[in-house]
């Protein structure tokens, strides 16, 4: 009902192509990374997605995860207080606030 009803007359209303790049597959591909980039677990992801194997999500989204060096830099960009989404923020030194 939702595509229908209210998707695909959305789609049209804002002047968009009605076809499979506008699609409901893509609306959720785009909720599927959105959550893996923020940290999600793929059993809860799978459980949102209504898949009935964390395996078969894993296995559909795994191309979407941050790669390891993304989230070691925003684990230890956090640890140290650095907020990489600010743009006017000044310009991190080492990392490390000195007195």
């Amino acid at each position: 009902m939702f595509n229908s009803g209210v998707w695909k007359p959305a789609i049209r209303a804002a002047g968009a192509p009605d076809d499979r790049h506008n699609g409901m597959h893509v609306l959720r591909h785009t909720y599927a990374s959105v959550l893996l980039d923020a940290g999600e677990s793929i059993k809860a992801l799978s459980a949102y997605l209504g898949h009935a194997d964390p395996g078969f999500t894993l296995r559909t989204y795994t191309h979407l995860l941050p790669t390891s060096e993304d989230r070691t830099r925003r684990a230890i960009d956090k640890a140290l207080g650095e907020d990489q989404d600010q743009d006017d923020a000044p310009e991190p030194g080492d990392g490390l606030n000195t007195a």
